[in-house]
């Protein structure tokens, strides 16, 4: 049977079964794409002729010759199309073109992932790796007995930005032959460089690029990237030099059947929904029965453990469920290598994944990926969907919604994934407090001179002045490192987070190391009480030792999950920009300190998602700076407001959690980079007013983005409190489970009527 065949009967047999409740909102049938082909008018080696013609690629597509034309010019060059179009082909055809017109040539390819870059490896064979020339990966998992030799002697090194930052950057004399040479500097999938991790990794390539000069070398980029909407410019922030784009995808493309799943409302006062994993565990379970291999994306390390779970619990099949598993972020080495060769054997019938495999990785054929929950951004719904059906197959992809604000108005609003354009990937790194970090890591690489600002902007000279005040830099002529000996700059400094230096989750029956977390997300994930969950099993959580950075966890046969419980505090330090709104009022653009705190945590039922209890802790707060967005709501808000009988606090608390929920759909961020807080009265406002800020200190352009795009934002809140089925508000609407104040006081109907009151004026 064919895969169009399987996927059209798959979805004729769900829609027509007893226990099918309407679950499917929209199905979209995506046409096939015919490719579209041109001819290389650069002239390649006989060597790299034979390659392409033993690789069956006689054609190349024409957005392949474009890009590698380019690259052949000279230039730095971005290929933003979508998965399995053949952007590895754009770069590893000149990089092995280079090396072999002269051996000395190097090439650094850098990925997101360690298991990118282990994948990538065994492509480069094609183009002569192992045999013409030498290749290796350079990460984390990389045995020390083998790392002085790959540095000598290898002419393409594969690693990622940590492992740059923390091993190759600080110890550049040791690389000094391997920067000589450096020709291509590659970074695959750049578009994953957002927020705070693209704003340290745009630092860290600023490092390489002064450290790459200093040996005499002026390498030349190449960024593969998915679809989005600034690909040219995001590049040229991210590595401070000029970019040419090829961003039109001439490949081939099957027929996509592109289903958007709303779990059955279950309690209609409540506005409570089924739980999304389960229905996605469900949807899984029903794919893997009729053979068709699949991919369920969740988004974090919790939810896919909690999905296999309930994937596993759900069939009888004991041959079916070791056939069942979960892939994160957090697993040692071995035990990610055994599950990737699983699946690309054909072993797994089913994964539940977390984006760690949304990137090229090669998993073998694939039928359908189901998305659990909305991944955050319209290039990673297509991401994750591009992971099945490659080349001229038919695909399933499934966005099952849950019971966010964010998910229930992307369903409601099927044009807005299908037809919108692309987002904008932000990022800033000239936040001062990330870069003063790498400043301080360029320092102990080399010795600061004024000419460096080329690198590190117009900033660097006032941020190395407050670093001198605290002795960390001492200026002798040029700026050098004068921490304390003992200390490696590098190694304080996390850029995956603003938390730095992670933790380490033990289970102390067995005194083993099960994963690892970041630093910020601990306090989130894994404080005291918490569930954890690992390998599908649980864990509770005994202990969170703050000065070893440790995580204690011991296993536990407990029937919920949990949740944290966040409090904040802001104070106005600065205001910057002030404009009017479309409707009525007004949006503040400013600086903000922000005094948070993680202060409980909530037992919900595993299966039906009740709220069992709720617990107080005693961790750290957490007191930054940061950028800020707030809205103040003066007498005119006030009388408005109370006329209607609504409460004026419950309605700013609302649209507050309302906002925060929706924001990253303009913002292009995830829900956890954003903070907020409402007042009945804020001493700066004089009045009551909703703060919204950057989850990171010093910011990283939300805000920004909030307080030019305000209007939108707010319209998208009132169609979705208009929308929600719910009597008085809930988590879809204008609930948040994290709430410190557990959603009280809260006025669903005066949320909605001030969003439109500022939006358009309209009452």
């Amino acid at each position: 049977m064919s895969g169009e065949s399987r996927i059209e009967a798959f979805l004729d047999e769900l829609t027509t079964a007893e226990d099918y409740r309407g679950q499917i909102q929209h199905l979209r049938v995506i046409a096939a794409r015919q490719a579209r082909y041109g001819q290389l008018k650069a002239e390649l080696s006989e060597e790299m002729q034979q390659v392409l013609a033993d690789l069956g690629l006689a054609k190349l597509y024409w957005h392949q010759v474009q890009a590698i034309e380019a690259v052949l010019a000279g230039k730095n060059v971005v290929i933003a199309a979508g998965t399995a179009s053949g952007k590895t082909l754009c770069y590893t055809l000149p990089l092995a073109e280079a090396i072999h017109e002269e051996a000395t040539t190097r090439g650094l390819l850098i990925y997101p992932t360690k298991a990118l870059a282990q994948d990538q490896l065994g492509k480069l064979g094609a183009f002569g790796a192992g045999s013409v020339f030498t290749a290796n990966t350079y990460d984390g998992d990389t045995p020390q007995s083998q790392r002085r030799r790959i540095r000598q002697h290898s002419q393409v090194i594969l690693t990622n930005p940590d492992m740059l930052h923390l091993a190759i950057c600080p110890y550049h004399e040791s690389w000094a032959d391997f920067f000589r040479h450096l020709k291509y500097v590659v970074l695959d999938e750049v578009h994953t460089y957002r927020g705070v991790f693209g704003s340290h990794t745009g630092n860290v390539l600023r490092r390489l690029r002064r450290i790459a000069r200093h040996h005499g070398a002026d390498p030349q980029f190449i960024c593969t990237s998915a679809t989005i909407g600034n690909p040219q410019a995001h590049c040229e922030r991210l590595v401070g030099v000029e970019f040419e784009v090829v961003d039109e995808d001439s490949s081939a493309q099957g027929r996509r059947f592109f289903v958007f799943w709303n779990p059955p409302v279950v309690q209609q006062e409540a506005g409570r929904r089924r739980s999304g994993n389960i229905e996605a565990a469900e949807l899984t379970v029903r794919l893997a029965r009729e053979g068709i291999r699949t991919i369920t994306f969740t988004q974090a390390r919790q939810q896919a453990e909690l999905v296999l779970q309930y994937m596993r619990a759900r069939t009888d099949d004991k041959a079916l469920r070791k056939r069942l598993m979960a892939y994160r972020g957090g697993y040692l080495p071995e035990q990610r290598r055994e599950i990737e060769q699983q699946l690309f054997a054909g072993d797994l019938m089913a994964v539940a994944a977390t984006d760690a495999l949304e990137l090229g990785v090669d998993i073998g054929g694939l039928d359908a990926v189901v998305m659990t929950g909305y991944p955050g951004s319209i290039s990673s719904v297509w991401q994750q969907a591009g992971r099945a059906g490659r080349g001229q197959q038919d695909a399933l992809a499934v966005l099952v919604a849950m019971p966010g604000g964010i998910d229930q108005y992307v369903t409601e609003h099927p044009d807005y994934l299908l037809a919108a354009d692309q987002e904008r990937v932000l990022i800033n790194p000239e936040n001062r407090f990330i870069l003063g970090a790498h400043l301080l890591c360029a320092a102990y690489e080399l010795p600061l001179s004024a000419r460096d600002d080329e690198f590190f902007g117009a900033e660097m000279s006032q941020v190395l002045a407050v670093l001198a005040e605290h002795g960390y830099v001492v200026e002798r002529r040029r700026w050098h490192w004068s921490g304390p000996a003992d200390i490696y700059p590098a190694a304080e400094v996390g850029i995956r987070s603003s938390g730095g230096t992670g933790y380490d989750i033990v289970d102390t029956g067995r005194e083993e190391v099960l994963g690892t977390i970041d630093k910020n997300s601990a306090f989130w994930m894994t404080h005291p009480g918490a569930v954890y969950l690992h390998q599908g099993e649980n864990y509770l959580v005994s202990g969170l030792d703050v000065e070893e950075q440790k995580v204690l966890v011991e296993p536990t046969d407990v029937n919920y999950y949990t949740r944290a419980i966040q409090m904040s505090n802001v104070e106005v330090l600065q205001t910057y920009e002030r404009r009017r709104l479309g409707g009525a009022g007004e949006i503040t653009l400013g600086e903000l300190s922000v005094h948070s705190q993680v202060v409980g945590y909530r037992k919900y039922h595993r299966k039906t998602g009740r709220q069992l209890a709720v617990e107080d802790l005693d961790l750290p707060a957490q007191d930054f700076e940061t950028m800020g967005v707030w809205f103040a709501a003066d007498k005119p808000e006030a009388t408005m407001l109370t006329e209607a009988g609504c409460h004026v606090m419950g309605s700013l608390h609302g649209l507050e959690h309302a906002i925060i929920a929706l924001l990253p759909l303009f913002a292009l961020c995830d829900p956890h980079d954003i903070g907020g807080v409402s007042y009945s009265l804020h001493e700066s406002l004089g009045a009551g007013g909703i703060f919204v800020y950057d989850g990171y200190p010093g910011g990283v352009g939300i805000c920004e983005e909030a307080f030019y795009r305000a209007e939108e934002v707010l319209q998208a809140v009132c169609e979705r409190i208009a929308n929600c089925p719910c009597e008085a508000g809930c988590p879809s609407c204008v609930q948040s489970p994290s709430c410190g104040d557990n959603n009280q006081p809260m006025d669903k109907a005066g949320a909605a009527r001030l969003a439109r009151f500022w939006a358009e004026g309209k009452e």
